[in-house]
């Protein structure tokens, strides 16, 4: 099986090349990566659990789903790409923002992401694909910001940096 490839990006989110993922995540380098947020009509926020077996953040609470986009593809059709093979749904997303984030981790590896957030809905329950997802849950922001305050050891950096700097940009 072929390493998937993450797309080098500039701070401007200007293609710069491709590398293998582990390679970009071993030397820290700038990519291009996506966090979706999937609501439902009481405006809670569907979030799951990653799996054990993550090579990081296993265990983590985290937002739906995350990834990188392939060569050529934008983010919304990566996006719900993605959703499809961790969740088993997709929806309609719309581009909320995006942002530069650094995160090292444990491992020896490390995040460096031009991250864009991108928001949809969907009302059902997910058909969760048990080698990325753990588990999931529906809960309000409110209940989420907190979790966060109380127990910030039971989520991923990035989806911390998303709900501490861009809450505005996910609350609807």
């Amino acid at each position: 099986m072929i390493e998937e490839q993450v797309i080098l990006v500039n701070e401007n989110d200007e293609k710069i090349g491709l590398m293998p993922k582990m390679e970009a995540h071993e030397k820290a380098l700038l990519h291009r990566a996506f966090s979706v947020f999937i609501f439902n009509d009481k405006n809670e926020l569907m979030l799951q659990q990653r799996a054990q077996q993550k090579y990081h953040s296993p265990g983590l609470w985290t937002n739906t789903c995350c990834s990188h986009q392939r060569d050529g593809e934008n983010s919304i059709d990566a996006g719900r790409r993605r959703l499809q093979e961790e969740m088993g749904f997709t929806a309609e997303l719309r581009h909320a923002t995006s942002f530069i984030y650094k995160a090292p981790f444990d491992n020896g590896l490390t995040e460096h992401e031009f991250d864009h957030i991108l928001i949809g809905t969907y009302n059902q329950e997910p058909v969760i694909n048990a080698e990325e997802v753990a588990s999931w849950k529906w809960m309000s922001l409110e209940a989420v910001k907190k979790d966060i305050k109380d127990s910030p050891e039971k989520y991923t950096a990035w989806f911390k940096i998303i709900f501490d700097k861009f809450y505005s940009y996910i609350s609807q």
